[in-house]
């Protein structure tokens, strides 16, 4: 059925739903999972966002996100492999999130994508937007999105 499950997430308790039911579909299915977050760059110009910051601070600050996102997706990794699934953590430095998303299960040749959406209505959805929603209406891979 699967091969390779990537899941899309970003440590937040609603993302964690998505991390174990992406699991327990590779247990299920023998599929290997590929764990992913997206980290965005530090706004560093008028034009890019409000602050304006030293360069040594961006980069002290850039290299703590990392660190968070690497803490994040290893942890699912290590979730997987104590159910006995392949895993691999990946990070990706963009701020196209969803565009990143869909790189990446082109480029581990994934043949499904597991990812959480709040599932905002009405306005809030046109203010926010949505990653989960870009993903689904610009990739051919599979997705599967749990709320």
């Amino acid at each position: 059925m699967y091969k390779k499950i990537l899941v899309a997430t970003d440590g937040s308790p609603l993302s964690e739903k998505a991390v174990k039911s992406a699991i327990n579909l590779c247990v299920l299915t023998g599929a290997e999972l590929v764990a992913m977050k997206v980290i965005q760059r530090f706004h560093k110009t008028y034009f890019d966002g409000p602050v304006n910051a030293d360069p040594e601070e961006i980069a002290n600050v850039e290299a703590q996100w990392l660190a968070r996102t690497k803490e994040i997706v290893d942890a699912v990794k290590l979730q997987a492999e104590k159910k006995g699934v392949k895993a691999k953590s990946v990070t990706v430095k963009s701020d196209l999130i969803s565009d990143a998303i869909i790189a990446t299960a082109k480029k581990q040749n994934c043949d499904l994508i597991v990812m959480a959406s709040h599932g905002r209505k009405g306005i809030k959805r046109l203010i926010l937007g949505s990653e989960t929603q870009h993903v689904l209406t610009h990739t051919e891979i599979p997705v599967l999105v749990l709320r």
